[in-house]
C-alpha cells in the first residue's frame, strides 16, 4: 500500500512526523484518542506502527496553543496619553514685503565666427522706368520702317466695315509693327521669365530670336529700299512680308497653348 501524502511525500513518515497529524483527527464524542485500526485506515501504516504511534499520543502531552500576542505591542496601561492641541497660532500684523519681479535680461545677437559667411541681404528689384525711355525712340523707328515697308509691298488704307461704316478706314500696314514686335517682346518675356514648362520655355526662346531677327531684317529692307528709290519691292520681299501676320498668329496661339501646358 502507498502512504498517504504528509508534509509533501508519499514515503513512509516516521512516528514523530504523524504524531501531529494524528492530533488533528476528528474524533466522536465521548472518544479521546482515535482507534489503531483508524490510524492504519488514515495513515496506511501497519499494525505494530499503528500501536506504536497510539502509545506515542497516549503519554506524550499535547503542544501548548501558541501566543499570539505581539510583544512589540505598547502595554495599553503604560502607553502615553494623547499630546494635547496646540493653542492657535495668532497671525503676525506686519505686512508681507512686495517681491519686486527681476528684470528681463535683454537677449544677445549670436555672434557668429569669423570664417562663417553672413547671409545675404534680400536683393532690391532693379527699376524698370528706364526702360520706357529707351524704348520710345526705338517704338518710332520700328513703327516708321514697317510701315514704309508695308506701304512698298502692297500694305494700305482699307476699309474693313463696308456697308456698315463706310467712312471708317485704317491702314493695314500698322499690323506688322503690332504683330511681330509685339510677340517678340511677350516670348522673350516668357522665355526668361522661368516660369512656364520647359516646352513652352524652348519654343519662347526659339520664337522670340527668330521674331527679333525677322524685325531687323524688315528695318534693312526698308532703309535700303527707300535709299535706292525703289517705290515697290521685289516679289521676294513682298511674299515674306504678306506672310508675317499669318505666321505672327500662328506661333502666338502656340506660346499661348504651351504656357497652359502642365506636363
Amino acid at each position: 500500500m502507498t502512504a498517504p501524502t504528509i508534509n509533501g511525500t508519499r514515503y513512509p513518515q516516521p512516528i514523530e512526523d504523524l504524531l501531529p497529524a494524528a492530533r488533528a483527527l476528528d474524533l466522536p464524542d465521548g472518544e479521546a484518542f482515535p482507534s489503531r485500526n483508524r490510524l492504519m485506515r488514515e495513515f496506511r501504516i501497519g499494525a505494530p506502527k499503528a500501536g506504536e504511534l497510539l502509545a506515542l499520543l497516549k503519554t506524550t502531552p499535547a503542544a501548548p496553543p501558541a501566543d499570539t500576542t505581539d510583544p512589540a505591542a505598547p502595554d495599553p496601561a503604560t502607553a502615553p496619553a494623547a499630546p494635547e492641541a496646540a493653542p492657535p497660532v495668532v497671525p503676525d500684523p506686519t505686512p508681507v514685503p512686495e517681491i519686486t519681479p527681476p528684470e528681463p535680461v535683454e537677449q544677445v545677437a549670436p555672434v557668429s565666427r569669423p570664417d562663417t559667411p553672413a547671409p545675404a541681404a534680400p536683393a532690391r528689384s532693379a527699376v524698370v522706368w528706364p526702360v520706357v525711355l529707351l524704348a520710345l525712340p526705338a517704338f518710332v523707328a520700328i513703327w516708321s520702317g514697317w510701315v514704309g515697308l508695308g506701304g512698298l509691298t502692297g500694305f494700305g488704307v482699307v476699309h474693313p466695315l463696308p456697308g456698315i461704316w463706310d467712312s471708317f478706314s485704317i491702314n493695314s500696314a500698322i499690323t506688322l509693327p503690332i504683330g511681330v514686335e509685339t510677340y517678340g517682346a511677350y516670348a522673350l518675356y516668357v522665355w526668361l521669365s522661368g516660369r512656364v514648362p520647359e516646352r513652352a520655355r524652348r519654343f519662347a526662346k526659339w520664337s522670340a530670336l527668330g521674331s527679333l531677327a525677322i524685325g531687323a531684317l524688315g528695318q534693312v529692307a526698308y532703309h535700303l529700299l527707300e535709299a535706292a528709290g525703289v517705290t515697290s519691292a521685289p516679289w521676294w520681299i513682298t511674299t515674306a512680308v504678306a506672310c508675317l501676320p499669318v505666321a505672327v498668329l500662328g506661333m502666338g496661339a502656340a506660346l499661348a497653348h504651351l504656357v497652359r501646358t502642365h506636363d
